[in-house]
């Protein structure tokens, strides 16, 4: 159940804070029809979905969360990343959805490919957007980091976005958020993951290279790649037409039953 509900009516979003256990998560909620949850990465929030929560809605209930300790839920106690998929169930099980799907970004990614293999009942769909869900060496991400790789890979409208919500987060959560990232390996998990999958990645991305989403798209048994040619680490942002496009064609695949595509 919500704990608080305020309307903005010029874009017609629910806003809300609803518990993970005992953790009140904020979240914003679009639209009708089946379920599907946005997930957004490292230092975020659910502002970086602002070009296609309109789209999205118009043919899903869209739960756009932002995760404890970013965002609105700055304030909260960010689990660890490995706990992360359970505390989303949790989550999902305060407002009663019993499955949906999920579209993760970056970070993102890696919690929703968690929560899809750990919980396969509650996910029909999973969209990975350039999912940090596959290891770097440490020397790798800290060199794409460290040089302003993130900066170099977002459009000069989203730089003020991106500032803003690293700002908002903190270097606690920024860095213990990264720290878990250099130190996850879910490559086991991935080929448990039993929701058709589609692995949409930017050509350009200089964090996350085009070679990855390659090789996540063959790890996972049910998944394909869509690759999003010009567009950096956020295509969403970058190409939010093509990206919209092709993650409601995706999604719009029926029936969703479990092990039919």
């Amino acid at each position: 159940m919500a704990i608080r509900a305020i309307h903005n009516w010029n874009v017609l979003a629910e806003r809300r804070f609803a518990p993970a256990g005992d953790i009140p998560v904020y979240y914003e909620e679009r639209g009708a029809g089946d379920p599907l949850i946005l997930i957004h990465g490292l230092s975020a929030s659910g502002r970086w979905w602002t070009r296609n929560i309109s789209a999205l809605a118009e043919h899903h209930r869209v739960y756009v969360v932002d995760l404890a300790g970013f965002g609105r839920s700055r304030a909260a106690q960010r689990p660890a990343l490995g706990e992360t998929g359970a505390f989303l169930e949790r989550w999902m099980d305060s407002l009663n959805i019993e499955r949906a799907s999920l579209v993760g970004h970056s970070m993102g990614g890696a919690i929703a490919a968690r929560l899809a293999a750990d919980f396969p009942a509650r996910v029909d769909r999973l969209v990975l957007v350039n999912a940090a869900a596959l290891p770097l060496s440490r020397s790798g991400m800290v060199l794409r980091f460290g040089l302003g790789g993130v900066f170099r890979s977002v459009s000069p409208a989203f730089l003020p976005v991106v500032v803003a919500d690293g700002w908002r987060a903190g270097p606690v959560s920024v860095i213990g958020a990264a720290r878990d990232l250099l130190q996850a390996d879910i490559r086991a998990k991935l080929s448990q993951i039993e929701a058709p999958t589609l692995v949409i990645w930017g050509e350009r991305d200089r964090i996350l290279p085009l070679a990855l989403g390659e090789q996540l798209s063959t790890a996972i048994p049910d998944a394909r790649l869509h690759v999003i040619r010009g567009a950096g680490h956020n295509p969403m942002w970058d190409r939010s037409a093509e990206f919209n496009e092709a993650a409601l064609d995706f999604l719009a695949q029926k029936p969703l039953i479990r092990g039919v595509v």
